[in-house]
C-alpha cells in the first residue's frame, strides 16, 4: 500500500466529491459507537461545510419508505436535491449514485454514513479498488458498537482509505485563512456544530470588538 504524504494528499474542495449514506431513523435507533446527537450535529455541520466551499454533495438513502427519510438537519442544506433511495446495500453498487459521483469530475472522494460497518465501509473499500481517492469522515458515522466502528476503520484502511473527522476537514479545504469568502461562513457553521471551539471563536469575535479598557472588561 502506498504512503499517503505529501501536499497533493491533502483534500482540495475543488477536487472534492461528498457522499452522505444512510443517515436515517433506523441506523440512529441503533447507533451504539457516538452519541446519536453528536453524529447528527457532526453530519450537519459537514453538509453545511460542503455547501461552503461548493463542494457537489451527493445524498442517499436506503428502503426510506422503511427506514426512515434522511435527517432533515441534512436535506434543509439542500432543500431543493433529491435523495437518491437505493436497494442495494452497498453504495456502490447503485448506478445512480455513481454516475452522480462521476458526473462531477472529482476524484476525491469523501464518504460518511451509517453503520460504519456495512452502508460505509462496503462502497470505501469497492470505490479503492476502483482507483478512487476515498477518505471517510469518521465521526460523522457510527456503527452498532464501539467495536464494528473501530474494527471497520481498520478494515477500511488497511484497503487504502484515508481517515478523518469533519472539523479536520474543514481546516483542510480551508487552508489559509486568507480566503475569506470562505472563511467567513467557517465561522458560523463553527458556532453552530464545532461545541467549545465555535463558542471559543464567538468569544474571540466579542473580544476583538471590545475596546481595551471597556467598563467591566477582565473584572471577572
Amino acid at each position: 500500500m502506498s504512503v499517503r504524504n505529501g501536499l497533493d494528499s491533502l483534500l482540495r474542495p475543488e477536487d472534492s466529491v461528498l457522499v452522505l449514506i444512510d443517515h436515517q431513523p433506523y441506523q440512529l435507533a441503533n447507533l451504539n459507537s457516538h452519541d446519536p446527537h453528536m453524529v447528527v450535529n457532526n453530519s450537519a455541520g459537514l453538509a453545511k461545510l460542503a455547501k461552503a466551499f461548493k463542494v457537489p454533495t451527493i445524498l442517499t438513502s436506503v428502503i426510506a419508505a422503511r427506514g426512515g427519510k434522511i435527517f432533515p438537519q441534512i436535506t434543509d442544506v439542500f432543500p431543493d436535491q433529491a435523495v437518491i433511495d437505493r436497494t442495494f446495500i452497498n453504495t456502490w453498487e447503485d448506478k445512480a449514485v455513481v454516475d452522480a459521483v462521476k458526473a462531477t469530475g472529482r476524484k476525491q472522494l469523501i464518504i460518511a454514513g451509517l453503520w460504519t460497518e456495512i452502508c460505509v465501509a462496503m462502497p470505501v473499500i469497492h470505490a479503492l479498488g476502483e482507483g478512487w481517492d476515498v477518505t471517510v469522515i469518521t465521526d460523522a458515522s457510527g456503527g452498532v458498537s464501539v467495536e464494528a466502528h473501530e474494527v471497520a476503520i481498520q478494515r477500511m484502511i488497511a484497503a487504502g482509505a484515508n481517515m478523518m473527522t469533519w472539523t479536520a476537514l474543514m481546516g483542510e479545504w480551508q487552508r489559509d485563512w486568507a480566503r475569506v469568502d470562505t472563511a467567513a461562513l467557517l465561522s458560523d457553521i463553527a458556532m453552530a456544530h464545532a461545541g467549545g471551539s465555535g463558542i471559543a471563536g464567538f468569544w474571540e469575535q466579542q473580544l476583538l470588538d471590545t475596546p481595551v479598557g471597556a467598563a467591566g472588561a477582565g473584572s471577572h
